[in-house]
């Protein structure tokens, strides 16, 4: 990986393009038909234009999202109107059960009933929390009731003897976002409303992305214990919103009860179970296992644990497992929802696996392939196909090589600083520079380290990312090389003041730029004869003895010197690889803490 690009060619459009486009457009005057939701990269694609100039008119218009970020259908349909186009709203249908695409008669044989996927969405403090925790407390035994740990963003109930598996969003925003991906998690949707509180406007942005999900809804009227509640003005509500209720001659379930005194839980999940079995939700158990990433994050003991929501098929260990062919990763363990191991998972069943090296999106969906060649072939490919079509922001040699030639007449910077007190001194120095000819422009500025919302606005502004004793973390380095952004970084003012001077006058000279080579995670400290060495665990890329080296703490870089050991047990080595551990020691450093990260790295002539 690198932190920066290589020199790149303009990527803005000929005249010739340009006027093909116009003229592509101006022949197609069909509406532009948008759903009540979707990704910027979705409307980009409906558009025919590229993501990043789709973000460019998003934030002319305050909105501020990332490529893969759902906007509501007045944004999107101003951007459309913008455009010259007319948009039009995509028609609801009847909601009805998700099921499963039709399958050959030999295939239907071998289907098994499987355990509904409910989502509870609604209003942020009308209990979707409490409803979840007083779900959980009623299907299992008084002694366990005291000891209930969630471990993952899912869990499963026992009803009678079938199942049922909760995934536990944040909100509708996750939910509808991992739509958006192209992920269909939920069979039911529960909408949570307060009875004492009513219909308020985040129930109706939760209505919304239930009905463009095209799931059934069964009304949960929470909190018929309060005093002031009023069920009936409730169930009103709802027919302003096209959800008329059951004993008012519609189809909708409503089922008053209270997550606090645990009155009309049992109802509920008996209803639940009346809507699966008549959706006959079924997959087959025999197939290779695919389905959707619910979250993933890393930890400090066992590196990328990513939670799966298994669909299709059984999950096994050893299985090889690939994330919208973007990562993958070897299943080395999995856990259920209680955090114990287990061997295999199947349909509908929610698990946290261990073997992925990198760290997959919420709403990718994931299959297994035959081994790991397959899956290196696949990602590469991917990889080669995103770097390809990838718009890139200028670096600074692109923009002083453009001011050189008269092809600009600005600089855009996004300037970060450990500190707030650092930022006015520099911009001022910064302004100092300008002259008639070139202007320099502080986009954005901000104190702390860089960030993947720095990234895209970077890629959004055409800027570059100038960091003053900060740094960007891993996962977000490796987003800026993905986006195409440069990002410098300084420990000296009036270092950072003379690239920028040069970049101004056309004279920036090619530089040394850092190519990352890997990461790796202190997991242990051990004392040897002459200091101590880091117990190592190398989290992505690999490592070499030969690489320079910077131990960071807390996303602060601590030390940065010559790597002076490499060891795999007790024997000297070159190199290691992702998944491996190794002894590290760094020349001048032995204040290893564990939880700290080291970046390997060499230097490269730009």
């Amino acid at each position: 990986m690198r932190q920066r690009s290589a020199k790149k060619k303009s990527t803005s459009a000929s005249p010739i393009k340009k006027k093909v486009a116009a003229s592509k457009a101006a022949e197609d005057n069909s509406p532009i038909v948008l759903p009540k939701s979707l990704t910027v990269k979705h409307l980009a694609d409906l558009l025919d234009i590229s993501p990043i100039e789709t973000i460019k008119r998003l934030m002319r218009r305050g909105v501020m999202a990332s490529i893969n970020q759902a906007v509501d259908y007045e944004t999107a349909a101003a951007v459309v109107v913008e455009m010259g186009r007319e948009p039009e709203l995509e028609q609801e249908v009847e909601t009805s059960v998700a099921k499963d695409a039709p399958v050959s008669k030999k295939e239907a044989k071998a289907q098994k009933l499987r355990p509904p996927v409910v989502t509870i969405l609604g209003h942020v403090d009308h209990g979707k929390t409490s409803l979840l925790d007083a779900i959980r407390h009623s299907n299992v035994t008084a002694s366990e009731a005291g000891e209930i740990t969630q471990h993952i963003g899912a869990y499963q109930v026992l009803v009678g003897e079938q199942e049922i598996t909760f995934i536990d969003t944040p909100g509708h925003e996750a939910f509808t976002s991992m739509r958006a991906r192209g992920a269909r998690i939920t069979d039911i949707a529960i909408l949570v409303i307060a009875a004492d509180d009513g219909i308020m406007p985040q129930t109706i942005e939760a209505i919304n992305h239930v009905k463009a999900a095209e799931v059934p809804i069964l009304v949960a009227i929470n909190k018929i214990d309060k005093p002031n509640a009023d069920v009936d003005r409730v169930k009103q509500q709802l027919t302003e919103h096209n959800l008329v209720i059951e004993e008012w001659g519609g189809d909708i379930i409503a089922i008053p009860l209270s997550a606090k005194t645990g009155e009309g839980i049992q109802d509920l999940l008996e209803h639940i179970l009346i809507v699966a079995e008549m959706a006959e939700l079924k997959a087959n158990p025999k197939l290779s296992a695919s389905g959707v990433v619910i979250e993933s994050k890393l930890d400090n003991t066992r590196g990328t644990l990513v939670t799966l929501l298994v669909q299709k098929g059984t999950l096994n260990i050893s299985n090889v497992v690939l994330a919208a062919d973007a990562c993958w990763g070897k299943v080395k363990a999995i856990f259920d929802y209680d955090g114990k191991r287990i061997k295999s998972a199947g349909p509908s069943v929610p698990v946290e696996i261990m073997g992925f090296s990198e760290v997959p999106q919420a709403g990718d969906p994931f299959t297994v392939v035959a081994n790991e060649k397959k899956a290196r072939e696949i990602v590469d490919d991917y990889r080669a196909k995103q770097q390809a079509g990838k718009a890139k922001a200028p670096t600074l040699d692109d923009v002083s090589a453009q001011i050189r030639s008269g092809e600009t007449k600005g600089v855009n910077l996004i300037l970060k600083a450990d500190v707030q007190g650092s930022i006015d001194p520099i911009k001022n120095s910064l302004e100092q520079l300008e002259n008639d000819e070139v202007k320099v422009r502080v986009i954005h500025d901000g104190s702390g380290s860089i960030t993947e919302s720095d990234i895209m606005l970077a890629v959004a502004s055409n800027s570059v990312i100038i960091g003053f004793n900060t740094r960007a973390e891993p996962r977000v380095v490796r987003v800026a090389e993905t986006e195409g952004v440069e990002i410098r970084t300084y420990q000296i003012i009036y270092k950072l003041i003379e690239d920028i001077e040069k970049t101004v006058t056309g004279m920036l000279e090619p530089t040394y730029v850092d190519v990352i080579d890997g990461h790796i995670e202190v997991r242990d400290t051990f004392k040897v004869k002459g200091g101590n060495i880091a117990g190592c665990y190398v989290t992505d890329g690999k490592v070499k003895k030969s690489s320079l080296a910077r131990v960071m703490r807390g996303g602060e870089l601590i030390h940065e010197a010559e790597v002076n050991s490499l060891k795999h047990f007790k024997d000297d080595a070159s190199e290691m690889v992702a998944g491996n551990e190794c002894g590290v020691g760094i020349e001048g450093f032995t204040s290893f803490v564990v939880g700290d990260t080291i970046e390997f790295y060499h230097k490269e002539k730009q």
